[in-house]
């Protein structure tokens, strides 16, 4: 079986967010599977600065993108067993960012248009192409119309996976000939109240379609999450399957992580204390062995329930606790946390910003992890939390509810504290169970236990999305 996957991020040549740690770690479990993976990406400049001399030329070719005829260089290079191809344009992809820029309809539609002529150009007869998020979602609806009679395509199936249903890629109905090259028939799959939406497309044109958890695949099918596309998830809902993500638990392992000033693990949970006592110094919190420190790592977005938390900061404080946020976001949350640190600097830390040490040394120095997300598709901060024996306390949405088990201490089973309305005294009350579980010795040790025995490798997910790709070949 050949399987590609075509992907604007992936792990470690581009990343902004989940899709690329997705695509970093699947395919390489896939290969251990016995399938035959490759990826295609974008030629971005900091890959290019980054990879140039790894990178090896393969060929060039002309894409046509309506009127156009583009550019195309194509690259290619192995990381961990998996080949990746990378298609060169500078004019669409030598920039700073990834995303952002006025011309972001023509600089992916000309990428889906270029993943799809790669593989004829290169005559790699693929069985499925794996498409994530609206960047790429115009790859299925290009071999249901423009590829449909060419008999090199003809057998391919195409699975497409939303990791984020609120960003599906809108644009003017101008753009339906003089940029993707489609006709009227095309635009009605398309057309989403008078403007053209790439995600709706992929979702009605592909074979499969699946999300990154089983919640969120029911969540979509009502307004409050769907962003208007609730009505499409119905109707496709026969071909939707939500599997969760997983994490590379040797990326994400406290025995070997090199950023952490100790090591240990679940047989030596009584160090991590150790590494607790280092992020307080460093931060200048009080140092405190007995004080629980409450941790939240990611985007500082309303989504993420950071309005829960701005609600009852001053009640929080009224807790004996600590509080450390590392993140950016909306400036008006930057802000807020900025003043609370300034206001309580020996118990609470804002860092503005991100960085792959301070964020290992707070899921691994945490007492606590919190994440009050609104919506949360899948999630990836709970699991790595839970691989550092650190206990998140979540709101129960999406891959959030799929992961974190709130935990029973009659019975001693369950790896976390969730609650499920949106209401910060809700979340607040919540916090408070953790430390209450905190300070109950015989608990929060079977509670820690449980959180470093859960197992959220990808082993399982390869599993579910292997029998997708066997029942499309069928």
């Amino acid at each position: 079986m050949r399987v590609v996957f075509i992907s604007t991020e992936a792990v470690p040549f581009a990343k902004t967010g989940g899709l690329a740690d997705v695509i970093g770690s699947l395919p390489a479990e896939l290969l251990k599977k016995g399938i035959e993976v490759k990826v295609i990406l974008p030629l971005y400049k900091t890959i290019k600065e980054s990879y140039g001399e790894q990178l090896h030329f393969v060929k060039e070719t002309k894409v046509t993108l309506a009127w156009r005829k583009c550019y195309c260089g194509i690259f290619e290079l192995e990381y961990e067993g998996v080949t990746f191809w990378f298609i060169d344009n500078e004019q669409y992809f030598l920039r700073d960012g990834l995303y952002g820029y006025a011309d972001d309809g023509e600089r992916f539609s000309f990428f889906s248009k270029a993943a799809i002529d790669l593989l004829s150009v290169l005559n790699y007869q693929a069985d499925i192409l794996h498409c994530s998020e609206w960047q790429t979602a115009l790859v299925p609806v290009y071999l249901k119309s423009l590829y449909a009679k060419n008999k090199f395509y003809k057998k391919m199936k195409t699975v497409f996976t939303i990791h984020n249903i609120e960003y599906q890629g809108l644009f003017g109905w101008d753009v339906l000939e003089d940029l993707l090259g489609l006709g009227e028939e095309q635009g009605a799959v398309l057309e989403f109240h008078g403007c053209l939406n790439f995600m709706k497309g992929a979702m009605i044109t592909c074979d499969r379609l699946t999300t990154v958890s089983p919640s969120y695949a029911e969540e979509i099918k009502h307004s409050f999450f769907a962003h208007g596309l609730e009505s499409v998830v119905k109707e496709n809902s026969h071909k939707l399957s939500g599997i969760l993500n997983g994490i590379d638990r040797n990326r994400y392992n406290p025995a070997k992580d090199k950023a952490l000033p100790v090591h240990y693990s679940c047989t030596t949970m009584e160090k991590k204390v150790l590494v607790k006592k280092a992020l307080q110094e460093e931060l200048g919190l009080s140092l405190s062995e007995k004080t629980p420190l409450v941790g939240m790592v990611g985007r500082l977005a309303s989504h993420k329930g950071i309005d829960l938390v701005a609600a009852v900061f001053e009640e929080l404080l009224s807790e004996p606790l600590q509080i450390v946020v590392l993140g950016t976001g909306e400036r008006r949350y930057e802000e807020f946390f900025r003043k609370m640190a300034e206001t309580y600097p020996d118990r609470v830390a804002a860092i503005t910003g991100f960085s792959e040490r301070l964020a290992s040394n707070i899921y691994a120095g945490s007492d606590l992890f919190l994440m009050p997300s609104i919506s949360e598709p899948c999630g990836l901060s709970q699991m790595i939390a839970l691989r550092y024996g650190t206990i998140p306390i979540v709101r129960e949405t999406g891959g959030l509810k799929d992961s974190v088990i709130p935990f029973d201490p009659s019975t001693g089973k369950g790896n976390g504290i969730t609650f499920g309305s949106v209401n910060a005294h809700d979340m607040l009350f919540a916090v408070r169970r953790g430390q209450v579980l905190y300070h109950d010795p015989v608990s929060w040790k079977q509670l820690m236990k449980n959180a470093f025995l859960t197992n959220l490798s990808w082993a399982r997910s390869t599993v579910e999305y292997v029998k997708i790709y066997q029942d499309l070949l069928r």
